[in-house]
């Protein structure tokens, strides 16, 4: 894949002099570009249409690189090949930086009043949590004999979704909210990337998966409940800063936190994957132990 990115560069008027892998489908190059591998046309326009509208807005965002002929992106052996510059920042290493948590807050609430901005211009796609647990997440569980998670937990946490869905603020989220798609530089934020899976849907989502994320982490130091919570305190506090929630967002965020646990575990098991399965629940189990101090 070098190989053909070294060919294709020369497209955008690039002569390779450093060239390293960041990820599976995203190079580093010369220190100032990033070019990004797709497999899916689709994801790759919408990624490019969320970041030019972000833009547009002054939010910061990887600005898109056209080719010499004006192109957004290049098609070459089945893939396709977009180039952005590089946002000046890094990511967050301490996930247990009470003061960056609460950056991380500011930054989520930021990108969702961005986010309505980008609802104005275009459609997107919308997705409904509630549908996916009762959809292939519960089809996946049954074929799988409930093996991991019990069909009791299931239907509790599922119907607690159900009863307050409909009053759930929805909007574009990133869904997909992590430390390594947030760059900050000296402290403060300087940049969000990877929109690929962007939609609509319930906005404490992304809220909900990146505080779960943080308990995903294969680390040696791992959170303690009390740790874990007051992550969540500063993340919220600075989410809250910027953005309110509804009394029913916050009394339910322990219950879309349990379901997106409760999606893993059905997603690991479809691949096939039990110990990431497993992993899953585990930090389902978690959650529930300590959904109380959540609340409070």
């Amino acid at each position: 894949m070098e190989r053909t990115i070294e060919r294709i560069l020369p497209l955008w008027g690039i002569e390779k002099e450093h060239l390293s892998q960041i990820y599976s489908s995203a190079w580093e190059i010369n220190h100032s570009y990033v070019i990004k591998m797709y497999d899916n046309r689709e994801q790759l326009e919408r990624n490019i249409t969320i970041s030019t509208i972000l833009s547009d807005y002054h939010i910061p965002a990887a600005k898109i690189v056209l080719t010499r002929k004006g192109e957004k992106y290049v098609g070459e052996n089945g893939f396709y090949f977009l180039v952005s510059q590089k946002l000046q920042g890094c990511n967050i290493t301490d996930p247990k930086d009470k003061v960056m948590a609460r950056k991380m807050g500011c930054a989520m609430a930021q990108l969702h009043k961005a986010f309505r901005e980008c609802e104005k211009a275009l459609a997107f796609w919308d997705n409904s949590l509630l549908q996916e647990m009762q959809g292939w997440v519960r089809d996946t569980l049954i074929n799988n004999e409930w093996q991991i998670v019990d069909e009791t937990e299931y239907l509790k946490a599922v119907g607690a979704l159900g009863d307050v869905y409909d009053h759930l603020p929805r909007q574009l989220i990133h869904r997909d909210v992590h430390f390594g798609n947030f760059l900050f530089f000296e402290g403060n934020l300087s940049g969000y990337i990877d929109f690929d899976l962007s939609q609509r849907n319930i906005r404490i989502f992304d809220l909900c998966y990146f505080l779960t994320g943080l308990l995903a982490e294969e680390t040696d130091d791992a959170f303690t409940e009390k740790e874990w919570i007051e992550i969540v305190r500063s993340v919220l506090d600075g989410y809250e800063s910027i953005l309110k929630l509804s009394d029913i967002e916050k009394k339910v965020i322990p219950c879309v936190m349990k379901c997106i646990e409760i999606l893993f575990v059905a997603y690991f098991t479809g691949m096939k994957d039990t110990k990431h399965a497993n992993d899953a629940y585990n930090v389902f189990r978690f959650i529930q132990n300590c959904q109380s101090d959540i609340v409070k």
